[in-house]
């Protein structure tokens, strides 16, 4: 009945795409395909590539990838705002299960992955938003690869200011000593870390850091994009 009800709403008030307005077909999930065959995509296929030389210092790093390019004010730029700030959760879902089906074709070192950490948000900006952009992405790869998502082991302590606007320096400083470890439920596990948007790495360093702590941990990290 409510899948009924859901193709009932569509066919009489279809969803805008989250990018250019037009109204979508049965077949299109929030954003047009016009608009998704302009997203720019990463060469993140090969190994070493440029995600991972962000996190080379850091021991405990398996693998790293990052599905877009991210540029001001391209397609890939105006999905991640929906995604962030218009309540078009969902456009994270239907990323993160399309890139999981990719990178399962490709036979991904990311598949070794036992565990889905999505990046926290603090409380009170979950509160905000009313959802984790980042724990969207992760149902979709949990879906497609049927493995758990866990969101109680890794939180966010402290609310950092936006990161925006900041320099690489103001990242790491702002992002440092944000984050902590509230049980050791992914000890000795393969953890796949999900963030919607990787700059310079400091968010994810410092999340990845964290879980490292745990004893025979190893770390991979999927994002939709990189700048």
């Amino acid at each position: 009945m409510t899948t009924l009800w859901t193709d009932l709403l569509r066919l009489f008030f279809p969803k805008p795409c989250c990018i250019c307005g037009r109204r979508l077909g049965a077949e299109e999930k929030e954003f047009c395909f016009e608009c998704a065959s302009q997203f720019s995509r990463t060469d993140d296929d090969k190994h070493p590539n440029r995600t991972e030389e962000l996190f080379i210092g850091l021991p405990g790093i398996k693998s790293a990838y990052a599905l877009f390019t991210y540029k001001k004010g391209d397609h890939v730029q105006r999905l991640i705002h929906a995604l962030k700030y218009h309540d078009r959760p969902k456009i994270g879902y239907w990323l993160g299960k399309m890139a999981a089906e990719e990178l399962k074709k490709s036979d991904s070192p990311l598949l070794q992955a036992e565990v889905i950490v999505p990046v926290p948000l603090h409380p009170a900006r979950m509160r905000s938003r009313g959802y984790n952009q980042s724990e969207w992405i992760a149902r979709g790869f949990s879906e497609v690869w049927n493995i758990p998502i866990d969101t109680r082991s890794l939180i966010r302590i402290h609310n950092n200011t936006s990161q925006t606007k900041h320099s690489a320096t103001e990242r790491w400083l702002n992002t440092s000593e944000i984050f902590s470890l509230a049980r050791p439920d992914t000890a000795g596990k393969h953890i796949l870390l999900i963030d919607d948007v990787i700059t310079t790495g400091s968010t994810l360093t410092h999340c990845a850091e964290i879980l490292l702590q745990q004893a025979d941990t190893q770390v991979s990290i999927f994002a939709l994009a990189r700048v």
